[in-house]
């Protein structure tokens, strides 16, 4: 009687677990292996948005408006952690290059994400919206 009872614990537990993380998996999970795009104008005199490419083990390639990277994701459910390495500074000019740091930051403050098809929102002190490039 008690081994039933451990394993049905065991199973409940599991069911628990699955339904909580059932939100942001629901519509695809997090966007692993592919490369998404800012929601946002170019800067002025650029034709350049910010994107992810996103490797399968959550190495990031980061292309920003100026400032070019590399980083980290880590995710569990809907946590979310990013880790940024050193970027390339490429001569920026300073408003762009703030721009640039101003991102990462925010990136790098979200703790949770969010899937909406092809929209991906990092969460945290500020939202970033990005597009996924289905294209």
């Amino acid at each position: 009687m008690a081994a039933g009872i451990g394993f049905l614990s065991g199973v409940v537990t599991l069911a628990l677990g699955a339904a909580c993380a059932w939100p942001a998996f629901a519509q695809g999970g997090f966007p692993f292996g592919l490369e998404m795009t800012l929601d946002a104008p170019p800067r002025p005199g650029s034709k350049r948005v910010p994107s992810l490419d996103i490797g399968d083990s959550g190495g990031v390639k980061l292309e920003l408006w100026c400032k070019g990277g590399k980083g980290q994701f880590s995710v569990a459910g809907e946590t979310v952690i990013f880790a940024a390495g050193p970027l390339e500074d490429r001569s920026c000019p300073p408003e762009k290059a703030e721009a640039d740091d101003e991102l990462v930051a925010a990136l790098s403050a979200a703790d949770t994400w969010e899937r909406q098809g092809d929209e991906i929102t990092f969460v945290g002190p500020t939202r970033l919206r990005f597009h996924l490039n289905t294209n």
